[in-house]
């Protein structure tokens, strides 16, 4: 079957499976902020009906020197999207027919936006653990037009340590190769940004998402960072109005306030911990993620499919690995969500280990 390429989407999984969808779900396999949009968000919204009659700033003006003020950057250095896959698109029109480098697993958008453009796609994988291949990386990626990073990485929540992308950076500062440095869930994981390296660095590219922490995803907006001849570079593929009136709105209103990204973090690190505890009780292997999501498998199974379908059965969706070079479904990943959430989990992995 063609396993689909991306989660929060049940009932397209459940018809592709050819299984009853229950009447209850709990969708593990999306992953924004299981507490939801900040409360500003419900508190500004009517207010920005009459926004939509006309259209949003080209250039998102506002939003731009709000995250340039953030970040210690130019305003030019900012380059805004339709989402960061968007962004992701624009990067592959950059780079068409050249040669790519994806550090995997990784998040699929990379790759998938690539070959539209015709580059030639090279994996490298990490190493057993998590860890970056640093040398392998800088070696593969002499004479590639780019290298892509996804850190806190997507799908395993383990975070690269700033020290090895700035070597990574240094070995390819004279080859001509841009290394991309995902960090869409770097909020989750706290100060952990490789921001500082942009100043000593014009090979950089630090791709961001504001619908995750925020759990805005339906609103679409993202941004990236560069330095300024390469983000004006990078800026060209924009069309006029890519972002939204009301997302404008959202980014600058979340954007105003850190506290909710703060006590956020806290309640998903406390809840994340909970479930690490109960699944090393259990038996079950995971990594030890830094933001709202994990990898978790059964060490008796090396494909994790019997698990993932025993769970979709009882309304538990995860998400599955088959797509992500290197896993090939001997993982599932879940998301960290609220305490009565994970608790349904817990109590349905119990009912697995009982009967296995």
């Amino acid at each position: 079957m063609k396993w689909p390429a991306h989660g929060s989407n049940p009932a397209h999984l459940y018809e592709s499976l050819q299984m009853d969808q229950p009447e209850c779900i709990t969708d593990f396999s999306v992953n924004v902020n299981p507490y939801g949009p900040p409360p500003s968000l419900q508190a500004n919204w009517e207010s920005w009906l009459a926004s939509v009659s006309d259209y949003p700033d080209p250039y998102g003006q506002t939003v731009t020197g709000q995250i340039a003020g953030l970040n210690g950057v130019t305003d030019q250095q900012v380059v805004l999207g339709n989402g960061a896959a968007e962004l992701i698109q624009f990067l592959g029109q950059l780079w068409r027919g050249q040669k790519v480098v994806i550090a995997q697993p990784a998040f699929s958008e990379y790759e998938a936006a690539c070959r539209v453009y015709s580059c030639e796609i090279d994996n490298v994988f990490l190493n057993k653990g998590g860890s970056l291949p640093v040398y392998e990386l800088a070696a593969k990626a002499h004479g590639a037009a780019a290298l892509f990073i996804c850190t806190p990485n997507n799908p395993s929540g383990l975070a690269f340590p700033i020290e090895e992308i700035a070597q990574l950076l240094e070995c390819l500062s004279s080859s001509g190769c841009k290394v991309v440095v995902d960090e869409a869930f770097y909020d989750f994981a706290g100060s952990s940004t490789v921001v500082p390296l942009l100043q000593d660095y014009s090979n950089l590219i630090i791709l961001r998402s504001l619908t995750k922490m925020y759990a805005i995803a339906g609103l679409r907006i993202g941004y990236l960072l560069a330095a300024e001849p390469l983000a004006l570079q990078i800026a060209r593929f924009r069309p006029h109005w890519n972002v939204n009136a009301i997302a404008l709105k959202a980014a600058e209103t979340v954007l105003a306030d850190p506290s909710f990204a703060e006590r956020s973090r806290k309640r998903i690190a406390a809840e994340r911990e909970r479930m690490f505890q109960f699944l090393e009780k259990q038996g079950f292997q995971f990594t030890r993620s830094v933001v709202n999501f994990y990898l978790l498998r059964d060490p008796a199974l090396e494909d994790q499919k019997p698990l993932f379908l025993f769970l979709l059965k009882k309304g538990i969706v995860l998400r599955h690995t088959y797509n992500y070079p290197g896993l090939a479904g001997r993982w599932l990943r879940a998301s960290v969500k609220t305490e009565l959430e994970n608790n349904q989990l817990r109590e349905a992995l119990l009912e697995w280990k009982k009967h296995n």
